[in-house]
This record gives C-alpha cells, sequence and structure tokens, in this order.
C-alpha cells in the first residue's frame, strides 16, 4: 500500500509540475498580446530562454541554496541535485519530482520579474539577471519561508508562493522598471492583439490548479480538493470584481483589467488556499482584484510597468500574504500545521505580524537584490536597446525577423465584406 501510495504522490506532483511549467505559454501569450506587435516574437521566444536558464540555474545551484541541508540561511550541499534535502522530507515523491515542482515555481517568479523589462530591454540582461535571480536572489526568502529558516520557524503561512515567489517577481520587475525608465511614446503603447491576452489569462487560472493545489504533495487525504475550491472561489471574485470597478470608473468593461482582476485574485489566494474558509477566499479575491486596479492607475503616474506587473504580482502578493494575519481558520491551520489562528478567529496580532514581517524581508531582500544587480548591469554592459531598435521593434532589432513578417500596406479603397445576416458592411483598409 506503501509504494502505491508513494507512486500515485509522485505522479500527482508530476502533472501538478507539469501544469505549473505550461504558466508559460499562459505568460507568452499573455505579454504577446498586451504589448505592441513588433515585439510579439520577441516576448514569445524569451519565454524560452527564460524557462531554459531557469533550469539550468536552479539545477546548479539554486535549489540547493534553497532546499539542501545546510544552515539555516542557506543550502550547503544539493547542488546539482547532489546531496540531501531533509527540508522536503514531509512530502512522499522523487527528488526528481520534488525538483520539477520548485522548478516551475522559481521559472513563475522569474516570468514575473520580465514584465519590468519589456519592450526596452536588452536580450542579454534577460540571460544575465535570469541567472542570478534563479540562483542567488530567489533562493534566500525560499528557504527562509519554506525550508526551515527564520521566517518558516516562526510559523508564517504561504502555502504556495504569495510572497515567495510572486512579490519577489513582482519587486524585481518594479525595479527593472525604475532603471529603465519608460518606454518611447513614439506611437500608441496599447496591447495589439487582447484575444491572446485572454486566452493567456485563462491558460494561467487553469494552470493555477497545479500551483495551489499541487502544493500539497499528496492525493492521501484528498485536501488538495479543498485547496482547489478556494482557488476557484477567489479567482471567479476577482474576475467579477475587477469587472465591477472599472464600470464604476470608467463605463466600459475593460479587457486587461478583468484579466489582471483573475491574476491579481489568484496570487492572493496562492498564500490562503490551504488557511482559508470558502467565504473568505471569495474576499481575498475581490479584494486584490481591486487593489490591482486602484494601484496600476496610481503606479502608472510614476513608472512605466507595461504589465502591470508589480500591482498584479506585488500589490495582490501583499494582500494574499497578510490576509492569513485576519482569517486564517483554526480548523486548517491544525491540518496544515502551520502558524495559528487569524485575528478575526482571536488568533490576536501575532500571525499578522509574522506574515507583515515576511512580506517586509521579501520586499528588501528581493528588491534591494535586484535593484542592485540590475544597475551593475546598467552601468557596465547597458540594459536597454538603443532608440533606433526600440522604434523599429525588438522582433527586427534582436532577431532580425518579425512575428507576423512583411505587412502589405493597401490604398484608401472600400473593401465590401460579405453579407452578414442580410446586411453588408464597408470597411477602409489601412492607411498608409
Amino acid at each position: 500500500m506503501e509504494d502505491i501510495m508513494y507512486y500515485m504522490d509522485t505522479l500527482f506532483v508530476l502533472i501538478a509540475a507539469l501544469l505549473v511549467l505550461t504558466m508559460q505559454l499562459g505568460f507568452g501569450l499573455l505579454e504577446t498580446g498586451t504589448l505592441r506587435a513588433k515585439n510579439a516574437g520577441h516576448v514569445a521566444v524569451k519565454q524560452i530562454i527564460s524557462l531554459s536558464v531557469a533550469a539550468l540555474a536552479f539545477w546548479a545551484v539554486g535549489f540547493g541554496l534553497s532546499f539542501g541541508d545546510g544552515t539555516r540561511w542557506f543550502g550547503t550541499e544539493g547542488f546539482f541535485l547532489n546531496g540531501s534535502f531533509t527540508s522536503l522530507d514531509w512530502a512522499n515523491v522523487s527528488i526528481d519530482i520534488k525538483f520539477l515542482f520548485q522548478l516551475s515555481f522559481v521559472a513563475v517568479a522569474l516570468a514575473i520579474a520580465w514584465g519590468g523589462f519589456a519592450e526596452r530591454a536588452k536580450l542579454s540582461a534577460y540571460v544575465l539577471f535570469g541567472i542570478f535571480f534563479v540562483a542567488i536572489l530567489y533562493p534566500i526568502v525560499a528557504r527562509s519561508v519554506w525550508a526551515g529558516g527564520l521566517l518558516g520557524s516562526m510559523g508564517m503561512q504561504d502555502f504556495a508562493g504569495s510572497a515567495v515567489v510572486h512579490l519577489q517577481g513582482g519587486m524585481a520587475a518594479l525595479m527593472a522598471t525604475i532603471i529603465l525608465k519608460p518606454r518611447r511614446k513614439t506611437e500608441s503603447l496599447a496591447g495589439h492583439n487582447h484575444v491572446l491576452t485572454v486566452v493567456g489569462g485563462l491558460v494561467l487560472w487553469l494552470c493555477w490548479f497545479g500551483f495551489n493545489a499541487g502544493s500539497t504533495m499528496s492525493v492521501a487525504d484528498g485536501f488538495f480538493g479543498y485547496v482547489a475550491l478556494t482557488t476557484m472561489l477567489a479567482t471567479a471574485a476577482g474576475a467579477l470584481g475587477a469587472l465591477a470597478i472599472v464600470m464604476v470608473h470608467r463605463k466600459k468593461a475593460d479587457i486587461p483589467t478583468v484579466v489582471n482582476g483573475v491574476l491579481g485574485a489568484l496570487v492572493a489566494i496562492t498564500a490562503a488556499c490551504a488557511f482559508v474558509e470558502p467565504w473568505a477566499a471569495v474576499i481575498i479575491g475581490a479584494l486584490a482584484a481591486v487593489a490591482t486596479y486602484g494601484t496600476s492607475l496610481l503606479m502608472a503616474k510614476y513608472v512605466d510597468d507595461p504589465l502591470c506587473a508589480f500591482s498584479v504580482h506585488g500589490v495582490a502578493g501583499i494582500i494574499g500574504t497578510l490576509a492569513l494575519g485576519f482569517f486564517a481558520s483554526p480548523r486548517l491551520v491544525d491540518i496544515t500545521g502551520i502558524g495559528s489562528a487569524g485575528l478575526f478567529y482571536g488568533g490576536g496580532l501575532g500571525q499578522l505580524g509574522v506574515q507583515a514581517l515576511g512580506v517586509l524581508i521579501a520586499m528588501v531582500i528581493a528588491g534591494g537584490g535586484s535593484y542592485a544587480f540590475l544597475k551593475l548591469l546598467d552601468v557596465t554592459i547597458g540594459l536597454r536597446v538603443t532608440e533606433e531598435q526600440e522604434d523599429i521593434g525588438l522582433d527586427i532589432a534582436e532577431h532580425g525577423i518579425s512575428a507576423y513578417g512583411e505587412i502589405e500596406e493597401q490604398p484608401d479603397t472600400p473593401t465590401r465584406l460579405p453579407k452578414i445576416l442580410g446586411s453588408s458592411v464597408s470597411v477602409m483598409s489601412p492607411k498608409k
């Protein structure tokens, strides 16, 4: 029976890891649609490069520093998967699968960071910063929370990474946005294909069940089903919460806002999915969506964050992490065995204090480390492409080919479309 459970858990976690890795496809579609056509190919192939860098850097160094046996602060063995990983002994799956699952998480954090680089960073910056982030920076907070470090020993609750994954990625994106400065506004900065944006958002939503439910790393007691439930409810509330706030504010059902509401809710419930009751999940999802929208408008006045990476992943990550200080249910705390009940259940301010400390540490380490390394790159090799390269687009500048090929412009003559339901429509071809 033990062998059967081992095989079932291993298969379950492998499937979860593959779902989370598929989030790279979701990010690729969402980013491509949200950005301009002249950068579409660059954004798409960047996902392949980013995932490849993450895999090798995490295998060589990052996984060992995060989870290998060693000190409270960092692992001293486990590099290249050689050594012991007693911090992960609680999961009844092979070390290979544990690595793949954790790799999928750090790859998501790195994909989030790229939001701040979009449409103006050199391709070389992706490679160099990716190595640093995955091998050195990310493991500091990951070990502190998930591998017996300071925050974990204090009982910090972050089930699947609102702080460890999303806040760190959001802070890195913010630092890149600050150092790179705004994009040149020689044309509209609007996204070119919001169908891709929506499809990317849906892919991320579906794959997120691997992110959250997979973090149980077991099918034995069926608890993964409960985690999936709270994830679904929070996300639905986020979508409708975003729709409501943008309708009130702009009188239009803005498509990117609805998608960002979905993502903000997913980010927030990632920490809380195993600790809160369904009603609380709905509140957390809706609150995160509204905060994502509000802060994206505020941030736009000061920085050019093309994908609202900090609002979606940073702000929502903070909300989801802090929410546990209020909403953590005693019943679920007993099941997970982590931390204590939240303030609304008579738990006092203790858990809220731990969660706030975790947020602060993640922001300082991810933000400070990212800023220092990106500044070093900026003064040495340079982070930003030239103005000419930015104007022609990174598809041509970095890859020598346009994602959509040459589009021949037509003269301004009416084009008659086929009759639809008995009527016809005339449109003008694009102007030269």
